[in-house]
């Protein structure tokens, strides 16, 4: 599967990547309206199943109590799915919506900022962690209700496929885990790498160059390799812990040295102009006027998330034993897209108020040097811009290193046959999926392919769409084999007994 990713870019650089463009196109300009419709499906269905009886249903047996405490198991959750992007995107995300905003808005206009907000909490908000949900809810039933072997998605398939989950079926839904990974990797490493050795090379007086970025990615895999090897409760749980501190850290000393009132005043505004055009922005294509804001944000960003959904149900499934289904989808809905709309309310409007006041015309930056020089700059405005830059390369460090421990663990499961989910994989599987990704993240960024594996990746959502639809399928025929009208009962139909 990595050949298979990598050896096409070596071999033809220049059709390899003009083909996945293609496709890329196909799929997104032709299925643009099915992208949309499963993320509103997907918001519609998990609220649905929150406030129904089976939202009632733990997550293992009946008595069972959480692993890990609400507050470890939320910063994973965070960490794990939104890793260095939200610390990338949220400062210059929406000057891009300014400069082409939706709605034949005038670029740059007052209108055209309070979308850049608005948008932000949309493309961060409650469909992409929905999308992230549906299939942690099938993976946790079948390990922890079921009790079945395997933390695969072809087991939490099961239900519909049966036996022909074990078949060649079932390999092909295990392999777009794996390759979903890959394209997590190239991308998290492709955004985390650039802005880092701008902002190291900033504090220190060194200009980036590709001897910087490698020592930056070899001490990140010192620290992911480090948390993988202590496994969820001594490694990755503390990294997603300290993170989550140090975020918040940043994110008040930004709300209060900044234009705090402004802050606060757009994400008031934001959220009530999305909450009362959600139906809209969730649905419009834009068919009249043609404009391409819908299929190069919304339905890229559905594909993005899509993309990942896989490998983040698995993640999410594993360290939600003892967790009612209700509690899964608040957790991931209400609490993933408050972390992001925080993000964006806070960075977000800080890098807006520049914009608009004129202390910094940041679309110009970002237009003419890119979004490390453009979050370098911004950076450079707040008080002790330097302890500030510092504390914010620890913070990259940090979520970069907890996306990838979620990655290599979800490798070391899925590629472990007979785990159940009250078993960690074993230590030195850990170990080589963790040299395994920093390898390819090293490969990628020296062959310069990022780009098309990242597009790459984005066309698997396609497929991924019924895929996410079969899981589902196989969830509610479980719930009523199993608790048929009354959830609230102790007794569970188990196919394969604990071992």
């Amino acid at each position: 599967m990595l050949a298979g990713v990598c050896l096409p870019l070596i071999l033809f650089p220049e059709a390899g990547p003009a083909a996945i463009s293609a496709a890329f196109a196909f799929a997104t300009g032709n299925f643009g309206w099915l992208y949309l419709l499963a993320g509103l499906g997907t918001v519609l269905f998990l609220i649905g199943l929150a406030m129904s009886r089976y939202g009632n249903v733990r997550l293992g047996r009946p008595d069972e109590r959480p692993e890990f405490s609400y507050f470890s198991w939320i910063a994973m959750i965070f960490c794990g799915g939104i890793g260095i992007a939200i610390v990338n995107w949220a400062w210059v995300e929406p000057i891009y919506y300014m400069q082409g905003p939706p709605f034949g808005v005038a670029p740059m206009s007052a209108e055209a900022a309070e979308w850049a907000l608005t948008y932000g909490q949309f493309h961060w908000g409650l469909t992409p962690w929905a999308f992230y949900c549906l299939p942690a809810l099938p993976i946790a039933y079948s390990m922890y209700v079921r009790r079945q072997p395997g933390v695969r998605l072809s087991v939490a398939a099961r239900g519909i496929l049966g036996r022909h989950s074990d078949g060649w079926i079932g390999v092909a839904l295990d392999a777009v885990v794996v390759f979903g990974v890959v394209g997590g990797v190239g991308t998290s490493l492709g955004l985390a790498v650039p802005l880092v050795s701008q902002l190291v090379g900033g504090l220190f007086g060194v200009a980036p160059r590709s001897g910087l970025d490698l020592a930056i990615l070899g001490l990140w895999t010192v620290i992911f390799g480090g948390s993988v090897w202590f496994g969820l409760s001594r490694g990755i749980r503390l990294l997603s812990d300290a993170n989550v501190v140090l975020a918040i850290l940043l994110l008040g000393f930004t709300f209060l040295a900044g234009p705090t009132l402004f802050m606060i005043n757009g994400w008031t505004n934001s959220l009530g102009q999305m909450a009362t055009n959600f139906l809209t922005m969730s649905m419009w294509t834009d068919p009249v006027t043609g404009s391409s804001f819908s299929r190069d944000w919304t339905v890229f960003y559905w594909a993005w998330w899509i993309a990942y959904a896989p490998m983040m149900g698995l993640f999410v499934a594993r360290i939600s034993r003892g967790r009612t289904i209700r509690e899964l989808i608040v957790a991931e809905l209400v609490w993933g897209s408050l972390g992001c709309w925080v993000f964006f309310a806070v960075w977000g409007g800080y890098a807006l108020d520049l914009q608009i006041s004129g202390a910094l015309d940041v679309s110009a930056v970002l237009s003419a040097e890119g979004i490390p020089a453009t979050v370098q700059a911004i950076l450079g405005t707040l008080p002790f811009s330097g302890l500030v830059t510092a504390a914010f390369v620890a913070l990259c460090f940090i979520f970069l290193a907890t996306t990838l421990d979620s990655a290599a663990y979800v490798l070391a499961s899925v590629t472990s046959r007979s785990l159940s989910g009250y078993q960690e994989p074993k230590r030195s599987i850990r170990i080589v999926w963790a040299l395994i990704l920093a390898l390819v993240g090293i490969a990628l960024i020296q062959l310069g392919g990022l780009k098309p594996v990242q597009t790459s990746t984005i066309v698997v959502a396609l497929p991924l769409i019924p895929v996410l639809g079969l899981l589902t399928w196989s969830l509610m025929r479980w719930l009523r084999e199993d608790f048929g009208t009354d959830p609230r009962r102790d007794h569970l139909v188990i196919d394969t007994p604990a071992e």
